[in-house]
């Protein structure tokens, strides 16, 4: 313990490490002129804390959008990771801030950091969070809509699980594959689980699979409970065949793939044909 305790801190090299620093308080508290003033004497912008949390990784946490600016102007390091894998990126999504989230995108933040076991993508992040505004900041920034999670599964199960309705339309409109299945769990499982008519009726009209079975064996209408929202919503689905619009919806996007709501718009066809084909 003498040993330990007698070895100085380092500042600016990734691979030491130090206590929490002032650069790393100024940050995370939104205190710019402080920061500014750390920086102009030295400080280095890509210290690291014990967690190997950078002042970046700080202030996308809080939201500290002009603290990101001046970070990432003095070199902070975009795509450094802590010791639970999270890159800045993930902080500023979980955080909800789609300003830090432009800023990390425009200073080469990887929108796709390979994923680890104790972290999702930026893009589960923001879905989790349920800001649909960050969620489109991801697909634009050319996230990954099928991604797998551990936990989660694919962004759209997450979206689902936390019950986030217009992230799961922006994914489902973005391309993302609606019948995609964690453990043969699909989204519908989960709006089941969630007794989310809403959600239900909207995976259903893109064409969500109501009899698709799960490692148990299980319909999303088994999870339900009789005579609740979702079983009602459920039921008739499994009774009544899709009607001529779902159906149509349906066919455009397979052939169509990603964004295919963004490609319908520009063919050669009535604007009433495109409000037919298309979910809002």
């Amino acid at each position: 313990m003498e040993i330990a305790t007698s070895r100085p801190n380092f500042f600016g090299e990734i691979d030491c490490w130090a206590e929490r620093t002032p650069l790393h308080e100024a940050a995370s508290l939104g205190q710019a002129l402080r920061l500014q003033q750390l920086i102009r004497s030295g400080a280095s912008v890509n210290i690291v804390a014990v967690d190997s949390i950078t002042p970046l990784h700080e202030a996308c946490i809080q939201g500290q959008t002009q603290c990101v600016r001046l970070l990432l102007e003095a070199g902070a390091q975009v795509d450094i990771r802590t010791v639970h894998g999270s890159t800045a990126l993930c902080n500023a999504c979980a955080a909800g801030s789609p300003e830090c989230i432009r800023l990390l995108l425009e200073y080469g933040a990887a929108a796709n950091p390979t994923l680890t076991a104790l972290t999702a993508t930026p893009l589960h992040e923001a879905c989790i969070r349920g800001s649909v505004e960050c969620v489109q900041l991801m697909i634009a920034g050319g996230a990954q809509l099928e991604v797998f999670d551990i936990y989660f599964g694919t962004p759209l199960h997450a979206a689902c699980m936390k019950q986030h309705v217009d992230c799961a339309r922006a994914l489902l409109s973005a391309g993302a594959n609606v019948n995609a299945a964690r453990f043969h769990e699909t989204a519908l499982h989960i709006a089941a689980k969630e007794n989310n008519a809403d959600l239900i009726e909207m995976l259903v009209a893109l064409g969500a699979h109501v009899h698709a079975r799960d490692n148990l064996g299980r319909k999303p209408i088994d999870y339900t409970s009789p005579g609740s929202p979702a079983a009602l919503c459920l039921e008739f689905y499994e009774s009544t065949p899709l009607s001529l619009q779902q159906l149509s919806r349906v066919a455009f996007r397979g052939p169509l793939g990603s964004r295919a709501e963004e490609r319908v718009s520009k063919l050669n066809v009535s604007p009433r044909i495109i409000s037919y084909l298309s979910y809002r």
